[in-house]
């Protein structure tokens, strides 16, 4: 069995393979750099504190975090560089530096600057929640080894800002390091935090000046996790994390005037031993544990300190998707798992009521009713659907219990209602179904287009990545979407396609890169087979044809046509439900694939295809084999060398008939195939489209087990409830959009009466019988190592290889290495070329008509998740985003003589619903748009949505939804509340603009012997 040791202390060398983070600048050649005597490797251009860092010398640096690069306002980390003073995180490397970190004009400057932070900042380490060990600010006392403090504390006078539901800013704490500002401005890029230099007085500001809550903080927790000290806390954390933390104020008060006044008599490093010991302590009582996200597709890890099962707060450092970055859910979003609403007994239909049963009666039940309805229907009468928020072993057991233990295909999961169409494209033509590199590579790209995704919202880390590329590097972003979101504003270029026509706009910009010499013309006789076919699939796609269908013009499709082409330096293309989730979806993402290949632009860094996952989970509930005509690592049923290797592991022969996905199985009930199934941590009652279908079809099954954290609507049709475990309360693994696999432990005792999905697999898996007697799993490692087995692209896969922050992307050898960055030695069929495809346009099923005017949209908001089940279990989240809505047009608004708050329904040939409007510029012309989350199930964007389908993988066309609007003449409050973050405006700017500060009078550089502020800094 794998070591289950907590991983926080791993160490930092462990982490190399994937530095955390964003992406590094490219430095220059190699040099080498004398510090305190010794020879230190190093590079041109890079900053003199990482040399310093990697030498082992320990050297103080209070802004200084290799997350964020140089700061340059803390002047701790001053040294003597070639017989001067420079501050070593702002000067670059060059050839024949000599540095000397602890000269004593250096160490003077040292604690000279450090001084100066005392006197913004009150000491009252040994009560302080922030006191746990990982405070740069006391560190950095303890490593100067500063007794008395010259520069006299002084409050600034501005109250402290508790409007945010999630954290708070005390500016009497606020040392003004600008790290915070930094993380806002540049590796988050919401560009909200500032600090006005030129004040006599300054401190941090919101949009200028405005409460917390009353600003464009889209509440990510960046500045928060950076801070370093207690100026910004999680409020989590206030009066929870010490053993004196929680005094009442006027006692906390005092205690803090005693603290102060025994620092006077002995000295601060005397009370500083006080503080260590009561930090120590805290490591007694407080857990720290690794984990990944469970929302977004993104792969966010970082530790979940807790106290048994209080969380305190997330803490993000080392994850290699991530770094030091959250959104709003991973950091805050976490309500759910210690809700009380939260199911802890298995529960059992009687007539119109549910009782609760023990665990024995209730798996009891279930082994004896599937193999009632096995032996008397067969076993394709039962179907199953593995969750997509489960882990990889739990997912990978649903299947196996599927075709081992009952013997049918009828297995699906959530893939089906979004990606499958993607994987799909990508299998036509480059022989992967997954993205084409890491988030690193979206980074390095010159180019990044963005088709059918709101990347800002709903992969909020990852978008912070092409924007801090398009800010700070130039990088060129175009977006076609027919939604103004947030990357639509920022992009270069932003096209609005009518609903449904991605295909033909991307043909029609291949057709003209062909037809005008400007494709990757060495690529395509090396690297791809198929071009005389293709060319001939796209001979109807002229401009003035595109251009008709469409609605762009002939010269925006000739301009995007010559821009992919001018890039030398990589396209990544981005896309999500905007594409997969039409008619055509497999073909608009066969034709995304193939504009790549026609470019070139696969098999480099900084190049390929990027469909975006939507779930932690769903891109390795797909590669676990959760689906009816695959097995794990997408290897066919009916594939010769798949069922031996399966036969042999499992002991059957894999049956070669595909089974039912989820769009089926609704119909196969109906028509009574189907008499019994197993839904897996999924809300298919309403994520499904055309949710009062799929309610007829849960409603005539003979028997639903539906497996979940709460009682959600889809639990209303089950025969049996059973409570699982939440990803905190267990162990397992994740697979990320970027093909990454990281592993996940357990970060809270477990809650009593419920149970680990894998399981509950298992112990129906026995109960059952036959081969799943032989199922002695114990611990999720021994599933892990039995899909390696099974699995090529997870051969070396392994919980020892993944232990801490470790991480691997597939495909991975049996020796561990793994593929970050895909088809570097050509594609993957046998003959190593990539097939240029001829995929068909296949037009909208639902267009407006006279009766149905208006065109449906619908996806995620950042706040939320999916339909909401988690996210509405935060009080902070819902008060963001408390209800849905029906966003409108301010000119459709005023031609129907509604306004924000007014009351409508929405009515389609599916359903109604009845919503709420915000009028807003996002949307244009005739669409409306409504989000996924909704509190109410009855009024679920998915009552609207129909049975149209993908015609090759039957993923819903959610987005080929035609709708008409009652007015109901009610007018309420306005459904998205003053403290949304939408309504106001950000302050960009470059960083934290430290230069500003050191050019104020006030300033001097510390050790300088000149009132220039730029005097000996190495910043010139």
């Amino acid at each position: 069995m794998a070591d289950q040791s907590n991983p926080s202390d791993q160490p930092i060398h462990d982490l190399l393979h994937y530095p955390p983070g964003p992406l590094r600048p490219t430095y220059g050649p190699a040099t080498s750099v004398q510090v305190d005597g010794g020879t230190i490797p190093a590079r041109l251009g890079e900053p003199l504190i990482d040399v310093i860092n990697r030498s082992g010398t320990e050297l103080a640096q209070v802004c200084y975090n290799p997350q964020l690069g140089p700061i340059g306002t803390c002047d701790t980390c001053i040294v003597e560089m070639n017989g001067r003073l420079v501050r070593s995180c702002t000067t670059p490397v060059e050839a024949g530096q000599n540095v000397k970190t602890a000269v004593a004009a250096a160490d003077q400057a040292q604690r000279e600057g450090y001084d100066r932070l005392m006197g913004r900042h009150d000491f009252y380490c040994t009560i302080c929640d922030n006191n746990n060990g990982n405070c740069t600010l006391h560190n950095t006392l303890g490593l100067l080894k500063i007794d008395h403090q010259t520069t006299e504390y002084k409050p600034k006078g501005y109250p402290k800002d508790f409007t945010n539901p999630f954290y708070r800013y005390d500016p009497d704490q606020c040392i003004l390091c600008g790290r915070c500002v930094e993380a806002c401005q540049d590796v988050q890029v919401n560009e909200t935090l500032t600090i006005d230099w030129t004040s006599g007085n300054p401190r941090v500001l919101w949009d200028g000046g405005n409460p917390i809550n009353e600003s464009s903080c889209v509440s990510c927790g960046h500045c928060v996790t950076v801070c370093p000290c207690n100026a910004l806390m999680e409020k989590t954390m206030l009066g929870e994390a010490g053993l004196m933390t929680d005094l009442p104020l006027p006692v906390w008060n005092a205690a803090i005037d005693v603290v102060k006044g025994v620092e006077v008599s002995t000295g601060m490093q005397a009370i500083m031993s006080v503080s260590e010991i009561e930090s120590q302590a805290r490591d007694g009582y407080i857990s720290k544990t690794k984990t990944v996200c469970t929302y977004c597709g993104v792969g966010c890890s970082f530790d979940v300190w807790a106290i048994d099962r209080q969380i305190l707060k997330i803490e993000p450092q080392f994850g290699p998707a991530n770094g030091i970055s959250t959104c709003i859910k991973g950091k805050f979003g976490w309500d759910y798992v210690t809700s009380d609403k939260r199911l802890t007994s298995p529960l059992i239909r009687e007539g119109d009521r549910f009782r609760e049963a023990s665990w024995d009666e209730a798996l009891d039940l279930v082994a004896r009713r599937f193999s009632e309805i096995k032996a008397q229907h067969g076993p394709d009468a039962l179907a199953f659907v593995a969750s997509s928020k489960c882990t990889n072993e739990e997912a990978y057991l649903v299947q196996k219990f599927a075709r081992q233990v009952i013997g049918t295909n009828n297995v699906d999961n959530c893939s089906r209602y979004c990606q499958s169409p993607a994987t799909a494209g990508l299998f036509r033509t480059v022989g992967h179904g997954g993205d084409s590199g890491t988030i690193k590579d979206l980074e390095k790209a010159e180019m990044v287009i963005g088709i059918g995704t709101n990347t800002a919202e709903s992969h909020p880390v990852l978008a912070t990545r092409i924007k801090r590329a398009h800010k700070l590097r130039g990088q060129k972003l175009i977006v076609v979407d027919i939604r103004e979101h947030e990357m639509a504003r920022r992009a270069d270029l932003f096209l609005r396609p009518h609903p449904g026509s991605d295909f033909v706009w991307l043909s029609a910009v291949t057709k003209f890169i062909l037809d005008n010499g400007l494709e990757d013309k060495k690529f395509i006789a090396e690297q791809t087979v198929g071009l005389d076919d293709y060319k001939k699939s796209l001979e109807a796609y002229t401009l003035p044809y595109a251009a008709q269908l469409t609605g762009l013009s002939e010269a925006q499709l000739e301009d995007i046509a010559r821009r992919i082409a001018a890039v030398r330096g990589g396209v990544c293309i981005t896309w999500a439900m905007g594409v997969t989730q039409q008619c055509g979806g497999s073909e608009t993402s066969t034709a995304i694939s193939n504009l790549l290949l026609v470019t070139g632009n696969y098999g480099r860094a900084g190049t390929g295809a990027y469909p975006l996952r939507g779930h932690n989970n769903v891109q390795g509930a797909a590669d676990m084999g959760s689906m009816p005509d695959l097995v794990s690592g997408y290897q066919p049923v009916k594939n010769p060398e798949t069922v031996e290797r399966i036969g042999r592991e499992w002991g059957i022969t894999l049956r070669p008939e595909r089974g039912l996905d989820n769009t089926q199985m609704t119909d196969a009930v109906l028509d009574g195939r189907l008499k019994a199934m197993w839904v897996t941590g999924e809300e298919m009652s309403l994520t499904d489209a055309d949710a009062n279908h799929m309610a007829k079809g849960f409603e005539a099954l003979e028997f639903l087990v539906v497996q979940e954290l709460f009682f959600s609507n889809t639990c209303r049709y089950a025969d049996v409830i059973l409570p699982g475990a939440a990803s905190l309360e267990k162990e397992g693994t994740f697979t990320s959009t970027e093909r990454r696999i990281q592993r996940l432990y357990q970060a809270l005792p477990a809650l009593r009466g419920t149970k680990p999905d894998w399981q509950i697999t298992t112990e129906v898996a026995r109960r059952m019988g036959g081969l799943g007697a032989t199922w002695h799993y114990t611990h999720p490692s021994e599933i892990m190592d039995e899909i390696a087995r099974v699995t090529p692209i997870y051969s070396g896969v392994s919980y020892e290889r993944l232990e801490g922050y470790k991480s691997l992307c597939w495909p991975v050898a049996l020796d561990g290495t793994d593929t970050p960055l895909l088809y570097l030695n050509g594609f993957n069929f046998p003959d190593g070329k990539a097939r240029l495809y001829s995929a068909t346009y296949q037009p909208p099923q639902q267009p407006t008509s006279a009766e149905y005017d208006l065109h449906l949209n619908n996806g995620r908001m950042l706040e939320h998740f999916h339909e909401g089940n988690m996210t509405f279990k935060s009080a902070g989240i819902t008060s963001k985003v408390p209800e849905a809505f029906v966003e409108v047009n301010p000119r459709l608004a005023a031609e129907r003589g509604i306004e924000s708050g007014s009351w409508v329904r929405l009515v389609s040939p599916n359903g109604a619903v009845r919503l709420q409007v915000l009028v807003t510029e996002r949307v244009f012309g005739n669409e409306v748009y409504v989000p996924m989350n909704s509190p109410k199930a009855v009024d679920a964007v998915n009552r609207l949505t129909g049975r149209n389908r993908d015609s090759v993988t039957h993923t819903p066309a959610y987005k080929d939804t035609s709708v008409r609007m009652e007015v109901l003449g009610d007018v309420g409050e306005n459904p998205l509340p003053r403290s949304n973050p939408r309504y106001y405006k950000p302050t960009p700017q470059m960083g934290v603009n430290a230069p500003l500060k050191w050019a104020q009078p006030w300033y001097k550089m510390p050790g300088g012997d000149s009132s220039s502020p730029t005097s000996g800094s190495g910043d010139d």
